[in-house]
């Protein structure tokens, strides 16, 4: 099991799940995603975004914020989703931020890394408009952690979760599809088609 950074081809995949499980899918760029793989079988099992915001005050700092975890049903329980989160925190680190902000009802699972809930007074600006914003969507209950980014801790029992993700699982096919493209082979047409 790894995590890397998502393709553009899975676009399709990741707004699909995304709807799915409920998640946020403001200002959507595949690029701020992050996917789990089974590197035996191809399958994917979860992903996660870092969305970095602009204040509209020039002279303050950008602020990062992690969102839009998600783990498939099948995978849950076997460390996906802290793997992903780590990445996330790493790559955070690796853009330079210190601290890393995020707005969910699910800040107990997110507590076991080091995640504090703080006031929302103490939120920068751009995030408090964002807070209000996703109690009125997709999560009426979110309430804003931050982390310091040295503070990230990864406890044990989902290192070894993680390691053994893969026990006990079917073999997929790890073969591309034109679904992956976001094509319906039922309908689409092809550029060079030679009418055989």
């Amino acid at each position: 099991m790894y995590v890397r950074d998502a393709k553009n081809r899975e676009e399709v995949w990741l707004l699909d799940h995304i709807e799915s499980m409920g998640l946020d899918e403001t200002a959507f760029r595949s690029r701020d995603y992050v996917v789990a793989i089974d590197e035996a079988s191809g399958e994917k099992a979860g992903f996660g975004r870092i969305r970095v915001h602009k204040p509209d005050d020039e002279s303050a700092a950008d602020v990062c914020e992690l969102t839009s975890i998600g783990v498939l049903e099948g995978w849950r329980g076997q460390g996906v989703g802290a793997h992903i989160v780590e990445r996330l925190v790493e790559y955070a680190g690796d853009e330079g931020f210190d601290t890393v902000y995020v707005l969910t009802g699910e800040g107990a699972y997110l507590a076991q890394f080091g995640f504090q809930r703080i006031e929302e007074s103490e939120l920068p600006g751009v995030l408090q408009q964002r807070l209000a914003d996703k109690r009125d969507g997709v999560d009426p209950d979110a309430v804003p952690l931050a982390i310091d980014i040295e503070e990230f801790r990864m406890p044990d029992r989902f290192r070894e979760a993680f390691k053994r993700a893969p026990e006990g699982r079917e073999e997929t096919d790890d073969q591309e599809s034109p679904e992956d493209f976001g094509i319906d082979p039922e309908s689409a047409t092809y550029k060079y088609d030679t009418g055989r």
